[in-house]
């Protein structure tokens, strides 16, 4: 068990096949209280009451700075701590550098990075009075290689954003031994990308794979569980590319 009793929120978990989901379930599975966060309250209850009693869900808007800070307080209040933060909420849209127009990447930018920056503003000093804590933010192999197959340069330079972030935040929190680290997904089988894949754009894609094969949502919390746990104790500032070899350098 490698997370026992270790109250973690992770934020963007609602969704059926996505990796904020697959990391509640994975967590809960090695003892940690997941406390599930998403725009939509009914199903982040309804996610985390599938995982048994000893989890919640929540509605939040990570764009919200109040709403973050609400739902932190909330969660202190029930379970008296928080040891854990995955910052996952994201949206990706498809589009060309000339089509992006300012409410597209006020959105993109907002739920990404601005969101990354709120929520973990909530719950750093809950963690920094109890003198522990991991937050690991998701972000993107489309920040590392200039651009992704399902988002657009604003996605890019959101999710390359949050890497800077993460490691300014590891920089000042760590004499308060709370630490973070980023993730950064390559091409992961979830909702976004669920029913887009065409077999000759999958044979193309594999084609730049060295595992040849497409992540799937585990792949990705089963790295967050490392860096969340004291497996990883002595590890922050760090990226850690979940990419099946995409992107090597």
């Amino acid at each position: 068990m490698l997370l026992s009793n270790k109250v973690c929120v992770i934020t963007g978990a609602a969704s059926r096949r996505g990796i904020g989901r697959a990391t509640a379930r994975l967590f809960a599975l090695h003892g940690g209280r997941a406390i599930i966060l998403d725009l939509d309250g009914a199903q982040a209850a309804e996610a985390a009451a599938e995982l048994g009693e000893a989890h919640r869900g929540f509605a939040c808007d990570v764009t919200d700075r109040d709403a973050c800070f609400a739902a932190a307080n909330r969660v202190v209040e029930e379970f008296g701590r928080i040891d854990v933060l995955v910052n996952n909420a994201g949206i990706t849209q498809p589009l060309k550098f000339m089509d992006i127009g300012p409410k597209n990447y006020e959105a993109v930018t907002d739920v990404s990075l601005r969101g990354t920056l709120y929520m973990s503003q909530a719950v750093v000093p809950h963690m920094r009075e109890r003198k522990s804590g991991s937050i690991v933010c998701i972000s993107s192999v489309s920040a590392q290689r200039g651009g992704g197959i399902f988002g657009g340069p604003h996605y890019s330079a959101a999710k390359a954003g949050v890497l800077g972030l993460a490691k300014a935040m590891a920089r000042e929190l760590g004499s308060d031994n709370v630490r973070v680290n980023s993730v950064t997904p390559g091409l992961i089988q979830t909702d976004i990308t669920g029913g887009k894949l065409t077999d000759e754009l999958r044979a193309e894609i594999l084609k730049g794979i060295p595992l040849n094969r497409l992540g799937d949502a585990e792949d990705v919390a089963r790295s967050c569980l490392f860096l969340a746990s004291e497996l990883s104790s002595y590890i922050t500032g760090a990226t850690l590319d979940v990419n099946g070899g995409m992107l090597i350098h």
